[in-house]
């Protein structure tokens, strides 16, 4: 079975870089047609798809967040790592990290249309 845990710092302050870190186990990141995307929902609010990174290495954003967002992968530790720069109050989130198979999903509507996904981490952005 895929997992897969977030890890991040709890609380950041605004301006700073956001960094955060999936950890998958069960399948390697790399697997064909593997879509390991970033997501984020804010309190009360629905959820907001940020980024994919495909299993060749392919980067697709949101125009939301496209100019202060960067994803990447470790394949060698099979991790997937999300930066968001210059954050703000509003980038408050229980953020996840989440896979599909076959094809990629852009605009969800909640935790289950992606295959899996992890237990999220809250990040509260606050001074």
């Amino acid at each position: 079975q895929v997992q897969l845990q977030e890890s991040g710092p709890g609380l950041v302050k605004p301006s700073q870089t956001l960094t955060l870190t999936c950890t998958v186990s069960g399948a390697s990141i790399t697997t064909s047609k593997y879509y390991w995307n970033w997501i984020r929902q804010p309190p009360g609010k629905g959820l907001e798809w940020i980024a994919y990174i495909g299993y060749s290495g392919y980067t697709y954003y949101s125009l939301v967040f496209k100019s202060l967002t960067s994803i990447s992968r470790d394949t060698s530790n099979n991790q997937i790592t999300l930066q968001l720069r210059s954050v703000t109050p509003e980038d408050t989130a229980v953020y996840y990290c989440a896979l599909t198979n076959g094809v990629a999903v852009v605009m969800p509507h909640r935790l289950s249309d992606y295959d899996s996904w992890g237990q999220g981490t809250q990040v509260i952005v606050s001074s």
